[in-house]
């Protein structure tokens, strides 16, 4: 990986992985498998991983209790981001982010163009923040779990990568919640 700074040890963070579908379970997501073994082999923990139907509600309130779980710092789910009537991945994140990360739906939507051109556009892969934890969401094929990892997550959740990282930045999400006390 480029741009690492070798003189800066790895910080390992707990990665939570949500596979949102109607269909899959843990024998055939293949999506979710794709990602989880993409988080171990950056070094990173495993802190959840889950199965939950499509269903903005039931989706919210599961990042909502793993946005309060202090050994969770990143939830990175895997389908649902479409623009069919059963995708409502983004619509859940909506009611939990406190801040959107732009650049990181543009930047997979950028990647994802190169390989796939035009059909891009149909996904609506979002990142954010909430109370201290990030969130990314990710369009639900393993080719695009890959994308988003290998072109994008990986850097960005190790600390060691440079000019910066969100790894850096984790002590400082939560600073407008203690200004507020």
């Amino acid at each position: 990986m480029a741009n690492l700074d070798l003189n800066r040890p790895f910080l390992p963070i707990n990665i939570a992985v949500l596979t949102v579908s109607d269909t899959r379970t843990l024998d055939n997501d293949t999506s979710g498998d794709a990602l989880v073994a993409r988080v171990v082999a950056a070094g990173h923990h495993l802190a959840r991983r889950m199965i939950e139907k499509d269903d903005a509600p039931a989706i919210a309130t599961l990042l909502n209790r793993w946005i309060d779980d202090p050994a969770i710092d990143v939830v990175i789910t895997t389908g649902g981001t479409g623009i069919t009537g059963r995708d409502v991945t983004p619509e859940a994140f909506d009611a939990v982010l406190e801040k959107r990360i732009e650049g990181f739906g543009e930047l997979f939507r950028m990647l994802s163009y190169a390989k796939i051109g035009t059909s891009t556009m149909q996904s609506r892969a979002i990142g954010g923040v909430s109370r201290g934890t990030y969130l990314f969401a990710l369009p639900g094929s393993t080719g695009a779990v890959k994308d988003g990892w290998d072109g994008i997550l990986l850097s960005q959740l190790d600390n060691r990568h440079r000019p910066c990282n969100l790894v850096e930045l984790m002590p400082r999400l939560q600073e407008h919640l203690k200004a507020a006390e």
